[in-house]
């Protein structure tokens, strides 16, 4: 009978030792799996070398032609975070009112514009693509589905008229063989719904990996530093010359073709901080 009685205790001990590790176990895998916040840093610059200054940085292209900017400003949308599985995580896609942003180089601080994404979910991610304008699926939600961040366009001077849509890149500044003295002026973006108007679509989507693993949790919010190299603007995969037939184009001619690819691949990720 003592047996009987000891066998009992010990089986409810057992019992109640198993529930409460369960509880407690389950209790920290809610905790541990709260998501966390990715901060994303663009720096724009010349070759390695970043924080241009507007109206004093001056690079010279591979046809001898030098440039500064006076006014640099790109939209970035569509972020997606990959992790190490390939798994993707869309923040606010094709919602442009809380998933895209303007970088504003006359808005850096010490060189650098902030975006910082948050309630991201837990995990290790090692990579980010990245949309360069706005997709004509966003656009073509109307200014309904995009009324805040259209506002913010048109203040920033981002936007055209709603049927012409937004400028996805606005680069302007001087050029000029010995010095930059001649005005330039390059708006690319979508002109309005592509399919209908036939024109060419700027949208591009680029994809980044990390130098090493991004660790997004409740403690740790990354900081992932991209640097945006600008001499690709004349230098990149079509090498190019400003003139005064392209010099002041706006909306999606074949110039601004060659301008949109060639900085939709200035991106890379030059470091990742997990603090």
């Amino acid at each position: 009978m003592k047996i009987y009685k000891f066998l009992s205790l010990f089986f409810i001990a057992l019992t109640l030792f198993t529930f409460s590790s369960c509880k407690t176990s389950n209790d920290d895998e809610v905790i541990d799996s709260a998501p966390g916040n990715i901060q994303l840093k663009f720096e724009n610059g010349f070759n390695t070398v970043g924080d241009i200054v507007l109206n004093q940085t001056t690079q010279t292209s591979v046809n001898g032609q030098k440039h500064q900017f006076s006014t640099l400003k790109y939209v970035i949308s569509n972020i997606t975070l990959i992790d190490e599985n390939g798994g993707e995580f869309r923040y606010h896609y094709n919602d442009p009112d809380n998933g895209a942003f303007i970088i504003d180089q006359a808005e850096a601080v010490a060189g650098i514009n902030y975006v910082n994404l948050k309630e991201i979910p837990k995990n290790n991610y090692r990579k980010v693509r990245i949309g360069l304008g706005i997709s004509q699926s966003a656009y073509l939600l109307g200014q309904n589905g995009q009324g805040i961040f259209w506002q913010k366009a048109k203040t920033a001077g981002m936007a055209w008229s709603w049927a012409a849509g937004y400028i996805f890149t606005k680069l302007e500044g001087k050029y000029g063989t010995s010095s930059a003295t001649s005005e330039f002026m390059n708006h690319c973006g979508n002109m309005g719904n592509t399919s209908a108007n036939n024109t060419p679509d700027l949208y591009r989507e680029v994809t980044l990996d990390f130098p090493t693993t991004a660790r997004v949790s409740k403690e740790i919010t990354p900081s992932v530093h991209v640097l945006a190299d600008l001499n690709q603007f004349l230098s990149g995969q079509t090498v190019l010359t400003l003139d005064n037939s392209n010099d002041m184009a706006m909306g999606s001619n074949q110039h601004l073709v060659n301008v949109t690819n060639n900085i939709s691949k200035m991106f890379t990720v030059d470091h990742v901080h997990n603090d």
